[in-house]
C-alpha cells in the first residue's frame, strides 16, 4: 500500500510542478495586443463580380440561372468569361458567356429578361474593320 501512496504523491507533485512552470511562463509572456484596423483613407470603389453587374437590377433572370442555361447547352464546357450587357436582339439586355469545350470557344447569349437563348455558336476570328474608302479627287 505504501508504494501506491508514494507513486500517487509523486504524480501529484509532478503535476503541481508542471502547472507552476506553465503559469510562470504565461506570466512572463506579454499579452497579445490587438490594434484596430487602420481606417481607409479613401472610399474604395466596389468591384463588380462580373462585367455589367450594375445592370443586374434591370434583369429578370439571375446570372446564376443564365449560367446554368448556358452550360446546359454546352455540357462539359467551362465558362471562361461572362458578362451582362446591353446589345441589340431580344429584350436588349443579355448575358454572354464564352464556354471552352473540346478545344473550341463557344459564345452563348441568354436574354436577361426572359431567359431565351439568343446565341449559341462557335466563336470565330474577330471581324476585321472594313477598309476606309479612298476619297476621290
Amino acid at each position: 500500500m505504501k508504494n501506491i501512496s508514494a507513486v500517487g504523491a509523486s504524480v501529484l507533485a509532478a503535476t503541481l510542478l508542471l502547472g507552476a512552470i506553465a503559469a510562470g511562463a504565461a506570466a512572463q509572456t506579454p499579452a497579445a495586443k490587438t490594434a484596430p484596423a487602420p481606417a481607409a483613407k479613401t472610399k474604395a470603389k466596389a468591384k463588380e463580380a462580373y462585367p455589367g453587374e450594375k445592370l443586374a437590377s434591370q434583369a429578370q433572370i439571375s446570372m446564376d440561372a443564365a449560367q446554368a442555361s448556358a452550360l446546359a447547352l454546352r455540357p462539359g464546357g467551362q465558362i471562361v468569361s461572362r458578362e451582362l450587357e446591353k446589345e441589340a436582339g431580344g429584350s436588349g439586355l443579355r448575358y454572354t458567356f464564352d464556354i471552352k469545350l473540346g478545344g473550341k470557344t463557344y459564345e452563348v447569349g441568354i436574354d436577361a429578361r426572359d431567359g431565351k437563348v439568343l446565341e449559341n455558336g462557335a466563336e470565330g476570328p474577330e471581324p476585321k474593320a472594313a477598309p476606309k474608302a479612298k476619297a476621290k479627287g
